[in-house]
């Protein structure tokens, strides 16, 4: 036991030492570092004082994935972080300002998914994305409408599902029309699809582009893109039922908590937080498929709007049977086309 001990005292101070001296090498360039990031993500402020705070709140974010990136080599983490766009936020602006999911109080329920004897079982994997039913990953900047973007994708996966023509819809035609929502300041995903439904239809985003913030209703039948029967709710916390409604429907919309700090910086890898609340769900995304790692973790395959710089190309890989990790089964709905 000694001897053992004695062998892995030298491996501990190497990583020590490497850690100081990765510190102090990021301190000596801390300054080209942040003028690059600047410039990459087209970052500008009004004076010194809001560049000094938010210098500060960047190098405490480096500093949180430098730590958590080394823990992850030696194995402690199934995922890795990278800084982007959102490096000079705090994870409590970031949920301030590019969230939204608004459950309401009274919500209707609508029909619920069921399991029966002749379902057949789902495939240890799927995605969506290749089978040409998921647009591109977009940007709803600062602006609460997460809510919108999840409701429209799984919309666009069932046009393309029911028609075989992927178009792009105007979450924007959301924000600014479903009243039952409050477009910027929030929303809730079956509210959209119900809004669709009495409406009549959305507009393609060719006829209703995203501008990011509220406007009046402008919505023009000559726009109409697809149209909405109804929905399904499925049945809160199964996520053995989101893989099957995964399976047999398509892209589906959900809700997780994204307050934490590690959802901010997600980069690669399957993430899995334990921080993260199924209690606090304040996030709308899109699930587009499942599938299991080669070392055998399974995870959801997660469609944001944050866009492209963030997570993996817009996507992350979310822990799966994993006592529900971030409440991702518990706000699950589809449309009906």
């Amino acid at each position: 036991m000694y001897q053992f001990f004695g062998q892995m005292l030298p491996c501990v101070c190497v990583l020590l030492l490497a850690a100081s001296t990765l510190g102090l090498q990021d301190e000596a360039t801390l300054d080209a570092q942040w003028e690059e990031w600047k410039l990459t993500h087209r970052k500008e402020y009004n004076g010194l004082d809001e560049e000094g705070m938010r210098r500060a709140i960047w190098v405490k974010n480096m500093r949180m994935i430098e730590a958590h990136n080394q823990e992850a080599a030696l194995g402690l983490h199934s995922y890795e972080l990278g800084m982007n766009h959102l490096g000079d936020m705090t994870s409590e602006e970031v949920v301030d300002k590019m969230t939204g999911l608004q459950v309401p109080l009274n919500r209707e329920r609508n029909f619920t998914m069921v399991m029966d004897d002749k379902q057949p079982r789902p495939p240890k994997s799927i995605d969506y994305r290749r089978k040409g039913m998921v647009t591109p990953v977009k940007n709803q900047g600062s602006c609460g409408s997460c809510w919108a973007f999840s409701a429209v994708g799984a919309l666009e996966g069932q046009l393309a599902k029911k028609t075989g023509r992927l178009v792009d819809l105007s979450p924007q035609n959301l924000v600014d029309c479903d009243v039952k929502s409050s477009g910027c300041k929030g929303g809730y995903m079956t509210t959209a699809f119900r809004y669709v439904q009495r409406n009549g239809g959305i507009d393609s985003e060719a006829a209703y582009p995203y501008v990011g913030k509220d406007q009046r209703c402008r919505y023009c039948w000559s726009g109409r893109a697809a149209q909405c029967k109804g929905f399904v709710e499925i049945p809160r916390g199964c996520e053995r039922l989101l893989a099957v409604a995964l399976y047999k429907v398509g892209p589906i919309s959900v809700g997780i908590d994204a307050s934490q700090s590690s959802f901010q910086f997600y980069q690669s890898g399957v993430y899995s937080d334990p921080g993260c609340n199924r209690a606090k769900i304040n996030h709308a995304v899109l699930a587009v498929g499942y599938g299991v790692t080669a070392s055998g973790k399974k995870y959801w395959i997660v469609k944001n709007s944050w866009s492209e710089s963030w997570g993996d190309k817009g996507y992350i890989l979310m822990a799966r049977e994993r006592r529900n990790l971030c409440g991702i089964a518990d706000l699950a709905s589809y449309p009906i086309m």
